[in-house]
């Protein structure tokens, strides 16, 4: 009883903050493949998934390249995140409870793509959604109009089922992608192509981090998945 009424006022405070999604995931069968001391997360066995929805006209602004608003919104997106993050830290440490805020938008590895962890992959282990062709986590309810943060904690929260979805028909993001990037089976998604478009972006002034958007934009909800494409 004690876990659950801390998943709510958890759950309850993310949204008040302005969190559109909220989820637990077990993370124990995964963390071996986080970026963090084996000593760090020896007992942190649970992770909370928190998105914050995206502007729909500033992501409808994007055709073939990001905008320099949707890299300022994009920024502060993360520093919204990473303020839940530390808020949700607090009070879980007030309850007694260890937790470690992973930084939104960190990446340690830029060829790769890769940070201390997937905030996608934790995110469709909460139930917020599925890993769709765009390598990106689809929600049924905002496509990928979202951005994700986590905080990894020992307090044994309940977790959330993942959801038994996928991309269906819809093949927006193949078609919009400028990079080539997007295949019909998303365990072909190329990596060095997306970070190839990404430095060219950059490269050329258009934003001053590693950053698109364009798949963000084409990828559809549930409802239009099904209700425009079945």
């Amino acid at each position: 009883m004690e876990n659950r009424e801390l998943s709510k006022e958890l759950k309850t405070l993310a949204m008040d903050l302005g969190a559109a999604l909220f989820g637990v995931a077990d993370i124990a069968p995964v963390k071996k493949g986080f970026h963090f001391s084996d000593e760090i997360l020896k007992d942190l066995d649970y992770a909370i998934s928190i998105g914050i929805r995206l502007s729909d006209p500033i992501l409808d602004e994007i055709k073939d390249a990001p905008t320099s608003i949707y890299y300022h919104h994009y920024r502060q997106a993360n520093i919204e995140l990473d303020r839940m993050a530390f808020r949700l830290t607090g009070l879980m440490q007030r309850r007694g409870y260890k937790a470690l805020p992973v930084p939104a938008s960190q990446i340690i590895d830029w060829e790769k793509q890769k940070g201390h962890l997937s905030h996608k992959r934790i995110g469709e282990l909460a139930g917020l959604g599925f890993i769709g062709r765009n390598n990106l986590l689809v929600n049924p309810d905002l496509g990928s109009r979202f951005r994700l943060v986590t905080v990894l904690t020992n307090a044994p929260l309940e977790p959330d089922r993942p959801v038994d979805l996928n991309c269906g028909k819809c093949r927006a993001c193949i078609d919009a992608c400028p990079a080539g990037a997007i295949k019909e089976n998303k365990e072909d998604f190329d990596h060095i192509r997306c970070y190839e478009k990404l430095k060219e972006f950059r490269n050329k002034r258009i934003v001053n981090q590693f950053i698109c958007g364009v798949c963000v934009r084409a990828c559809k909800t549930h409802e239009q998945i099904h209700g425009h494409n079945s």
